[in-house]
């Protein structure tokens, strides 16, 4: 059955570029991005690492600890990391997930739809997928790319600040939403009760109320 938003990531035994780990006791407390991608030494892919790697601070400044995979061997990972720091001129600090049998690949859906009908190079290649969990180890979001499309982690790191926001507080955020932006304020509430929550709000439409929440 496929993964939905609010299952429990699946937990798993592994080995990474960082030692063997088991994934729901290196979450820990902290948020946590699984990435996977299609194969090692590749050039999609290593862009993408080094855009991970540049944002090292930014992960870190939001708890949020950062996890590559792909179904390539430890060693492959480590030798290609040399690649990724050169090109991005940031140190790959996180660990890298060796996924050789498939395993977290089909319990995170990561496959094209090929996979699991053929056993071809191509098709076992991990499509470029990513989760956001929780310290609950709750999926929080996902997204999924085809291999021929980079991902854009500068808008991941804004859909983790959002969720942060809003987890175990009654907001969403619009389309486009930045930090230090308005935010909408839950149906669940009603007038009275968001001019006492967030003192007033911007009614745009009746079920459209924006409101500035304090701190940002």
């Amino acid at each position: 059955m496929s993964l939905r938003i609010n299952d429990i990531a699946p937990d798993f035994e592994a080995d990474t570029t960082q030692g063997r780990i088991r994934f729901h006791e290196w979450i820990g407390d902290s948020w946590a991005i699984m990435f996977s991608h299609p194969k090692d030494f590749t050039p999609v892919c290593t862009t993408e690492f080094g855009a991970v790697a540049r944002l090292s601070q930014q992960w870190a400044t939001r708890g949020v600890k950062v996890i590559g995979l792909s179904v390539d061997p430890v060693e492959e990972h480590r030798k290609w990391a040399a690649d990724i720091e050169s090109f991005s001129g940031a140190k790959v600090d996180f660990p890298i997930i060796a996924d050789p049998d498939l395993k977290i690949a089909k319990a995170y859906d990561m496959l094209p739809a090929e996979a699991y009908k053929a056993e071809t190079p191509a098709d076992t290649a991990t499509v470029r997928a990513v989760y956001v969990i929780g310290p609950d180890k709750k999926i929080k979001l996902m997204m999924i790319y085809p291999m021929s499309v980079g991902r854009n982690f500068d808008e991941i790191l804004r859909a983790v600040d959002a969720l942060q926001l809003s987890e175990g507080v009654p907001v969403a955020t619009p389309a486009n939403w930045r930090p230090g932006e308005e935010v909408i304020a839950a149906l669940s509430l009603s007038d009275d009760e968001a001019r006492q929550k967030f003192g007033g709000f911007d009614a745009k439409l009746p079920y459209l109320r924006l409101v500035k929440l304090q701190g940002s």
